[in-house]
């Protein structure tokens, strides 16, 4: 992102950031004579490939360095990668290639996972949108241009492959562009509900001050998802009505939103996809559809109360916990959401998104610790 030549961290930033060992091992072949070397990377769950930005970012510190980079990418952009499977292998200097890993491998295995998680939500409900809302969930800014990355990739697949809508942008204008987005997107949090002191109110000054944009309105502040929703629908009537109005469902885990309970959630459901509540699996599964918060029953009672009192055209927005298996139940449910504001297709277990890389060659002699021999090609 931006104009840097170096996609990441700079050269005079590196050596604080290179695990210590891998600086003393660079001491010691520089010391003692340099050797041709090819790593193999990979990962150790399935991924789709992501390995751009650690690529570019390699190759503008090998050019730095005036020296001679080989890869073979085994597997492009955006193609599926099984555990153990070398995503690339890289030839070159071993005193200038062993101090780069620990950046590489951080800028490889968190975005792949990345494109994993975003391309199975995605493909899961080719028909609504998605919003990369998980710039406030990661740590700094290089986190999140990965997850960005990596969910621009996953979409792009899935848009390929499914017909999917996809990613349609992010929430903030600096990863923007990796959905072919200048700007970010979004409307209001909680904050500015809490300022205005009502739903409504927050929805008018918002509209006063941007008066030709679509409104989406965040209506579980106060506990009157419906009854907030129905107001503002009734207040912007002519939005509503030409489907530039829309309203947010971010309840709260801990409580139903307004007018539900379980029995309600079940009757909600038999109403209008009662197959889905004889095919959940788990506990999990069976919380997304009829629980607290964000259920596919809420996304449903808010659709069915919209329809009722005339607005079938005002759209319906969903965040809170949206990952690949909350994505599964709301297809399961068919959920009438049109997008989907995520942040949970970042891992839910980081461990998994360690990317690793061994040495499989010294100057053309094949060796590798024991128990990888399987990298070798």
């Amino acid at each position: 992102m931006g104009t840097s030549p170096f996609p990441g961290p700079l050269p005079d930033q590196l050596p604080r950031l290179a695990d210590s060992y891998f600086l003393r091992s660079k001491a010691v072949v520089e010391q003692h004579g340099d050797v041709t070397v090819t790593y193999a990377i990979f990962m150790r769950r399935p991924v789709l490939s992501a390995p751009d930005m650690a690529i570019n970012w390699l190759k503008a510190m090998m050019a730095h360095r005036q020296q001679e980079v080989k890869i073979d990418l085994r597997h492009p952009e955006g193609s599926w990668v099984g555990a153990g499977q070398p995503i690339c292998y890289i030839t070159g200097s071993l005193a200038n290639l062993v101090d780069l890993e620990t950046v590489f491998l951080q800028r490889i295995g968190a975005a792949s996972v990345a494109a994993y998680n975003a391309h199975a939500m995605c493909s899961t409900l080719p028909n609504v949108a998605f919003l990369a809302m998980d710039a406030r969930h990661c740590a700094g800014t290089d986190m999140a241009e990965l997850m960005a990355y990596g969910a621009s990739v996953g979409s792009k697949v899935a848009q390929k492959k499914d017909h999917a809508v996809g990613f349609i942008g992010s929430s903030t204008d600096h990863t923007a562009p990796f959905f072919g987005a200048t700007r970010g997107r979004g409307t209001m949090p909680h904050a500015l509900i809490g300022y205005a002191g009502s739903t409504l109110e927050a929805a008018q000054l918002y509209r006063q001050t941007f008066p030709n944009e679509p409104l989406t309105v965040l209506v579980d502040y106060f506990g009157k998802e419906i009854t907030d929703s129905l107001a503002v629908a009734d207040a912007f009537r002519d939005m509503a009505a030409a489907g530039q109005l829309s309203v947010r469902l971010d309840t709260h885990g801990g409580r139903y939103c307004e007018g539900l309970d379980v029995q309600e959630s079940y009757a909600v459901l038999d109403r209008n996809k009662p197959e889905a509540i004889r095919a959940y699996r788990t506990d999990g599964e069976l919380k997304n559809l009829i629980g607290t918060g964000v259920s596919a029953a809420a996304t449903w009672h808010l659709r069915e109360q919209l329809n009722k009192h005339g607005f079938d055209q005002v759209k319906i927005v969903c965040s809170s916990g949206f990952g690949p298996e909350k994505c599964r139940v709301f297809a399961l449910a068919d959920a009438p959401v049109n997008l989907i504001g995520s942040g949970s297709y970042l891992p839910n277990q980081w461990s998994e998104t360690y990317a690793t890389a061994d040495i499989i060659s010294y100057d053309g002699v094949s060796r590798v610790k024991k128990g990888r021999e399987f990298l070798i090609p």
